[in-house]
């Protein structure tokens, strides 16, 4: 409005000053002298009106660079009360939750440390320069048993297990995992050990191989020597397990060392509204990490194993040994190192029948936010080693309960797991000639074994756990010299308690007692055995 005041008033002025018309009179001094009396009384009010904008537009530019001042000052305040209270919670210790947790008496929890930042560091924008996580874990051992060092390995069938009264280096793994490239991962576990009896220290290749991680179609390929993914131990390292040593059903089935061997294995997660995975895999049958195939002997069996080898130390001890020598199984002297005391034949790979093939159908549900279950079917099918036409069948059922109340720490805690295993062992007709120029043999025929474990691990106060587990083993079908002498076929039984300390996350101190029954001892056994675990480094995580 005061521009087109402005504008209005310059127009009269300009109309005022330009010469007069042809109907003013020139000659005319009166009229002259009153037009320039309003001319000048024109011009001082336009000049008036100039000065009073100016002013206006200096007021106006004050006024905003004021309210602007204010409005900084007032952001810079709020800013200084928002940093006072972000101080004062960072510093607040004595928070209501933090009171309830010191009255019952929880300890602080501070979160771990990222062990992986050091081995990855972000290079600018989406770039992330990743190296290997590195590990160490060494198991170490130690405890008595009312049995002597021949019997105690014959009751101890893993090859990591403590297996003499005194100290055991039980296993160091080194291990190296991490990302290959976009589209591998690579994982590498080397163990060393110690014999307890001679001193000398045994290096081997647990694991070594490349694993998918961009396939479609939700597949994953797992391809070099890995461990076989059967059930929920044997595809598991030592130093993972709840309990100090291995399931007398997985010695038996698996040998000492676990099955593993080089081949490949193929995933799938089917679109399912809980998680569930189909495994194939196929590996060499062969070595002696492949006990009940092509491997044949018991890699865990020291003094006895075989179930006539040692029998005279066996009898010395216990006085019973080859009672039934000869029940069922006429061998005419015929003795191997194989399963049952059967002869290893060796075998050339001539085609798709001599390798090791498996299966696995997993599944896991989440109850209640508190309860998870994972349940496994397992199936294993490849040549043995008692001749040509011999195979072997391997059957398996899991299962794994934890409950742990959501938004705790960890604790409490309990886990309920358990394994069912069967294998139908069957094996070929064999013939040698004897000395004499006769000919014995041992007729073919299917051997049978079965077994379980189940145990309950309750986490009972915060780095404390406590638990209990029960084991059984049998089977069928004479071994030579008599099941009932061979410490890998007889009837077994075995309770073991166990009391587990965790100082930290790097540390784990464990106390368990086994009390056996086997038809091959004359007495029940007691054993207890002290455990010590320590690790260094970054370890890749384990399944549930």
């Amino acid at each position: 409005m005061r521009t087109t005041l402005v504008i209005a008033l310059i127009s009269a002025t300009s109309i005022l000053l330009s010469p007069p018309g042809a109907s003013a009179q020139a000659g005319d001094p009166a009229e002259v002298r009153a037009l320039r009396s309003q001319v000048d009384r024109l011009q001082q009010t336009v000049e008036q009106l100039q000065h009073t904008i100016l002013q206006m537009q200096k007021d106006s530019t004050s006024r905003d660079q004021a309210l602007k001042q204010k409005v900084e000052a007032q952001e810079a305040q709020v800013q200084a009360i928002q940093r006072q209270q972000v101080d004062r919670m960072a510093v607040q210790v004595d928070s209501p939750l933090d009171q309830a947790l010191d009255e019952l008496g929880v300890p602080d929890f501070e979160p771990e440390p990222d062990r992986r930042a050091l081995w990855s560091q972000p290079l600018g924008g989406n770039t992330q320069l990743r190296l290997i996580d590195i590990s160490a874990d060494v198991l170490f051992f130690t405890g008595g048993s009312s049995e002597r060092d021949a019997a105690i390995s014959t009751l101890q069938g893993g090859g990591h297990d403590p297996k003499q009264r005194g100290f055991t280096l039980g296993q160091a793994e080194f291990s190296l995992s991490g990302a290959v490239d976009p589209y591998f991962t690579g994982e590498a576990h080397i163990l060393t050990s110690v014999n307890p009896s001679t001193g000398e220290t045994a290096l081997e290749l647990e694991e070594a191989f490349l694993t998918s991680s961009a396939l479609p179609y939700s597949l994953q390929l797992e391809v070099g020597h890995s461990l076989t993914e059967f059930g929920l131990i044997n595809p598991q390292h030592p130093h993972f397990w709840d309990w100090i040593d291995q399931p007398v059903v997985n010695s038996r089935m698996f040998g000492g060392d676990g099955m593993r061997q080089a081949g490949f294995r193929a995933s799938w997660l089917p679109p399912t509204p809980w998680f569930s995975e189909f495994h194939f895999g196929m590996q060499n049958a062969g070595g002696v990490t492949m006990a009940s195939f092509l491997g044949g002997e018991l890699a865990h069996a020291h003094g006895g194993g075989n179930g006539h080898a040692g029998e005279d130390e066996q009898a010395d001890e216990h006085g019973h040994a080859g009672e039934d020598a000869h029940a069922e199984e006429p061998t005419g002297g015929i003795q191997g190192d194989g399963i049952a005391g059967r002869p290893i034949i060796a075998q050339d790979v001539r085609g798709f029948g001599d390798f090791l093939y498996l299966t696995r159908w997993e599944n896991s549900f989440n109850f209640t936010d508190d309860v998870t279950a994972v349940f496994g079917l397992s199936g294993l099918y490849g040549p043995n080693s008692t001749g040509r036409d011999a195979d072997t069948w391997l059957y398996g059922l899991d299962m794994k309960w934890r409950w742990q109340p959501a938004g705790n720490f960890g604790y409490p805690f309990l886990t309920w797991q358990t394994e069912i295993m069967k294998r139908d062992y069957h094996v070929a007709r064999y013939t040698q000639e004897t000395e004499t120029g006769d000919f014995a043999s041992l007729p073919g025929r299917t051997l049978k074994d079965w077994g379980l474990y189940t145990q309950l691990l309750y986490g009972f106060q915060t780095r404390w756990a406590a638990g209990l587990r029960y084991e059984y083993a049998g089977g069928s079908g004479q071994s030579i010299g008599g099941r009932k002498n061979d410490p890998f076929r007889d009837d077994r039984h075995r309770l073991s308690p166990l009391l587990v300390w965790r100082p930290s996350e790097f540390s784990r101190i464990r106390l368990q007692y086994n009390y056996d029954m086997a038809s091959h001892l004359k007495d029940d056994a007691h054993t207890i055995w002290l455990g010590f675990e320590w690790m260094y480094g970054a370890h890749a995580a384990h399944n549930f």
